[in-house]
This record gives C-alpha cells, sequence and structure tokens, in this order.
C-alpha cells in the first residue's frame, strides 16, 4: 500500500467519504489511488473556488467533513476566497495540498512556493508530511483537528510520500467536544437579564439558530423582555414554518446601531462583538453603544447551545410565548423586481429546501419573505468574500441529496465561480440557481457612495457595470449542461420555480431586474 492509498484509507476510517478535487501532476498517485478506495467519492471541480466552497456547503449541511485536493500554492490560492468564509464559518473539512517530492523542493521548480504561509492564513491546523510512515497519521490528526473546533485543517503531502509503498492506514483520532460553559457564568447572565431585561440584547450565532436554540431564545425574550439578534451572516439557519426567529443584524453599521440603540447589556452567544464591515469616514467602526457592557456568554466555538438552554431554563421558567400567526406567502403577479422576486421565492419554496444565499443587493427582501415559508435551512456568505453562493450549493446538494437546492444568486459574484454549474450538471445535483441579473455590481455602487468617494465620473461608474457586453447566463449555463430559462416577471418566475423543483437535476432561472439593452 502507497501513501496516498492510506491517506483515503485513513480518511474513510475517520467519516470523510467525500473529496472534491481539482488536481494537478503531483497529487496523481491519490487521483490513482481513488479506483482502489471506491468507497471515497471523488468530485471534480473546474476551478479551486468550486472546490472549497463546496467542501464548506456540504461540511455545513452533513455536519461533518469533505476533503478537498488541490495542486500546490497556486491551486490552494485559487480556493483561498472560499476557504476564507469556511473559516469564517468555523466549518470543518480537510485540505490536501500536494506539492513537489521532498528532493525536488531544493530546485526551486516555477510551482515552487511557500504552501505552510498560504495556508496558515486561513486553517486552525496545518501539517507537512515528511515520511511514508507518518502520512497516515497526520492525515487522523488533521480529521480529528476539524472536527474538533479547528476548523479548516490542510495535510500538505508531498509528492514522493504519496507513491512511496509501506504505509498503512491509522486509527481516527480522538474527536474533543465543544468546551461547556461553566455554571458560573450563565449565574451572571441570568443575574443582568433578570435586572435588566428590556435594556439587554442577546447576539447570537449560526450554532444556536437551530430549533433547540430558538424555543430557548424565544422563550427568553417573553420571559425578561430582552430583544434577541443573530449575527448578520450566520453560517447555517433552520428557520420557517412560523418558527422564531431573532432579527438580524443589519449589514449596514447604521441600521446595526440603530437597533441596539438603548441597550445598557449586550450578551454574546456564539457571535463576536459587532463591528462594521468596512470603515467609513466619520462613522465608527465598533457597533457596541457607548456606555454598554458587553458579556461573553459563550465564544464562538463553545457550547453555546447547551448555554442558552440552561439560560433559558433559569430565567424562563414556565413562560410561554405568543405563538404569532403564520401568513402564508402569497403568490406574486406582475412585473420583476426585488420585492416580487422576494415574494415568489417564499410562496413556491418546497419543504425542507436548503437556501444558498448570495443574492446581494437583488435578495434585499429574501430573508423577511421566507419567514413563514416551509421549515428551511438557510446558509450565508460568512466572510464576505463573493463567489460562494454557488459551490456551497452545489455541496450542499451533496450532503443532502434528497432535499432541494435553491441558489440565490447576484450576477456579479455568480461570475466568481460559474463553473459550479458544470459540476452541477456532470453529478445531476438538485441545485435551481435563481440568477438575479442587475447588469452591476450594485453593492458597490452603494459603497462608493458611502464611504464618500465622488461617485460622478464615467470611468468610476464604468467600473460597476456589467454590460458591454451583456452577460447571458442562460447560454453560459447550457454550455455547462444546465437548462436555463430567462424570465421578467413574476408570474413567470413562480411557474419556473415550481418546474424546476419537480424536475430532477440542475436548473438555471435568470431573472431580468433591468431593461434589456
Amino acid at each position: 500500500m502507497n501513501g496516498a492509498q492510506a491517506l483515503l484509507r485513513t480518511l474513510l476510517d475517520s467519516g470523510v467519504d467525500v473529496c472534491f478535487a481539482n488536481p494537478g501532476t503531483s497529487e496523481m498517485h491519490f487521483v490513482a489511488a481513488l479506483d482502489d478506495v471506491p468507497e471515497m467519492r471523488g468530485v471534480l471541480g473546474l476551478f479551486e473556488g468550486v472546490v472549497t466552497g463546496a467542501a464548506d456547503g456540504y461540511a455545513r449541511m452533513a455536519g461533518r467533513p469533505a476533503a478537498t485536493l488541490l495542486h500546490l500554492g497556486p491551486g490552494l490560492g485559487n480556493g483561498l476566497a472560499n476557504l476564507h468564509n469556511a473559516r469564517r464559518a468555523r466549518t470543518p473539512m480537510v485540505n490536501v495540498v500536494g506539492d513537489h517530492a521532498l528532493g525536488h523542493k531544493a530546485l526551486d521548480a516555477p510551482l515552487e512556493s511557500d504552501i505552510d504561509a498560504v495556508a496558515g492564513s486561513v486553517s486552525g491546523w496545518v501539517r507537512r508530511s515528511e515520511s511514508v510512515a507518518a502520512l497516515a497519521s497526520d492525515a487522523a490528526e488533521a480529521v480529528g483537528a476539524t472536527r474538533s473546533g479547528a476548523g479548516v485543517a490542510t495535510l500538505i503531502l508531498p509528492a514522493d510520500i504519496a507513491w512511496t509503498e509501506g504505509a498503512r492506514p491509522a486509527v481516527p483520532a480522538a474527536v474533543s467536544p465543544a468546551p461547556s460553559v461553566e455554571d458560573s457564568i450563565i449565574d451572571s447572565v441570568a443575574t443582568v437579564l433578570a435586572a435588566c431585561g428590556p435594556t439587554t440584547a442577546l447576539l447570537v450565532g449560526g450554532s444556536v439558530l437551530v430549533p433547540n436554540g430558538a424555543d430557548a431564545l424565544e422563550r427568553i425574550q417573553a420571559a425578561t423582555g430582552a430583544k434577541t439578534l443573530h449575527e448578520t451572516f450566520p453560517a447555517r439557519m433552520t428557520r420557517g414554518a412560523g418558527r422564531f426567529e431573532p432579527d438580524r443584524l443589519a449589514y449596514l453599521g447604521e441600521m446595526a446601531m440603530d437597533q441596539l440603540a438603548g441597550i445598557d447589556h449586550l450578551v454574546l452567544v456564539g457571535a463576536a462583538v459587532p463591528v462594521a464591515f468596512f470603515a467609513y469616514p466619520d462613522k465608527p467602526g465598533r457597533l457596541v453603544p457607548d456606555g454598554c457592557t458587553v458579556h461573553i456568554l459563550a465564544n464562538p466555538g463553545a457550547d453555546a447551545l447547551g448555554a442558552i438552554e440552561e439560560l433559558a431554563s433559569r430565567v424562563a421558567g414556565d413562560a410561554e410565548p405568543t405563538t404569532p400567526a403564520i401568513v402564508s406567502p402569497q403568490r406574486p403577479s406582475g412585473p420583476l423586481d426585488v420585492m416580487t422576486a422576494a415574494a415568489a421565492v417564499a410562496a413556491t419554496l418546497p419543504e425542507h429546501a436548503i437556501v444558498s444565499d448570495e443574492a446581494a443587493t437583488s435578495g434585499l427582501f429574501m430573508l423577511g419573505a421566507t419567514k413563514h415559508a416551509p421549515e428551511h435551512d438557510w446558509l450565508s456568505l460568512t466572510g464576505g468574500a463573493i463567489g460562494q453562493g454557488m459551490p456551497v450549493a452545489t455541496g450542499a446538494a451533496i450532503a443532502c441529496p434528497d432535499r432541494p437546492v435553491l441558489n440565490l444568486q447576484a450576477d456579479g459574484s455568480a461570475m466568481y465561480t460559474i463553473q459550479s454549474l458544470w459540476t452541477q450538471a456532470r453529478e445531476q445535483l438538485n441545485v435551481t440557481t435563481l440568477l438575479c441579473n442587475n447588469g452591476a455590481y450594485a453593492i458597490l455602487a452603494m459603497e462608493l457612495d458611502r464611504v464618500g468617494a465622488d461617485a460622478g465620473g464615467p470611468i468610476a461608474l464604468s467600473m460597476l457595470d456589467l454590460g458591454r457586453p451583456d452577460l447571458d447566463f442562460c447560454q453560459l449555463a447550457e454550455g455547462q449542461g444546465v437548462p436555463a430559462v430567462r424570465v421578467t416577471t413574476a408570474d413567470d418566475l413562480c411557474t419556473e420555480l415550481e418546474r424546476a423543483y419537480r424536475e430532477p437535476g440542475p436548473h438555471l432561472i435568470e431573472a431580468m431586474f433591468r431593461p434589456q439593452r
């Protein structure tokens, strides 16, 4: 058994049975070993950003890591943006990055680079295997680390370690549970809520946004009068069907500060201190009100769900919140715009759908419109690096093949990882892409004004426009094997969404939010 075969066997024994790959020469023995280890599902992506984003989406829905296979430093670099998003989401994944053979590195071949440094910028665990004897145990430790809270783990695999015979699989490494929260911390927060409930806000992270967590938050709010908010872009939240949902902390700093105005105590539950996404002239970066005391119930990575359930048992007692009436989404009609598109999504969303949201400005009303849609999971752009939506949808569909996946996708960011459609067609994944075409980087037009730049010049405005030539997403999709249709009315959008959900395999619906040129 060579090193690559032992590596694959170890990954399988450790619970990793999907590998998203874009391999090169240094990884050919790993690729060959896939035939010797057929239990490992290899999924080809035509760009490394697709590979890393798909591994992120897979892990968010499967609750366990996938592997990626990347080619040297440039391949890792090409996948870096979605590794950044995965790091922010605390997503477990194992990157296997092929490297030159140990004796070849000193020759400074054209593809030689500092892989360790690049990997360290997005990984909670990095190791370079130096011998065939150590490779399998290194792989087991990588999986153990990522399942114990390290997030992204990167294993650097020299080519000669992969091809050398005499390797043996390693037993899985121990997995550490998320750290529990001390009783004294829960007692302290309970005391604050009892004394200052109406002027207290709880800001929660994605790990709390599951049914049990939502129930606990609803009881705490009903019993104490505290405000509940969730972070702007949680990795995953289960929502819909009338379930209680905290308010979303606004993306715009001014709006977030309005949400927190009058708050004397801010309790963080698996979330970080809220800050503005960017610096703006004469505007604060830290969004906590002056004089507000910040309390940490649970740091990100700790057992925030257990902590909030225990907190509810102490402060809420038998409190029974008022259940709001469920307002069934109504089917819209008429011209297509951001509001009618959101209504169409809400009216047609199937039960147990998975939504990968990268609609940007075109999705402004999507979250609110789908609050009373059938129960579904919502996956957000955690790190702000665009190009996540299509790959995350791809990985989610592989993790949950029996569930429909809807990708809400802006046109500008779609072009970063448009190759995802090819993988969806090849794997025949049940992904419906709603491509919101407004012909512009609209969010950047907003930011151009917000940072105080002079937005009057034609050259500056041309840098935010996606015309000359216009992008034809139907042709781009069909060229990769995905059937596509263009819609201009809310009525047609509803019809095409329902058709796409009924038919197996991927579909793309290009929603035109602007007049055709």
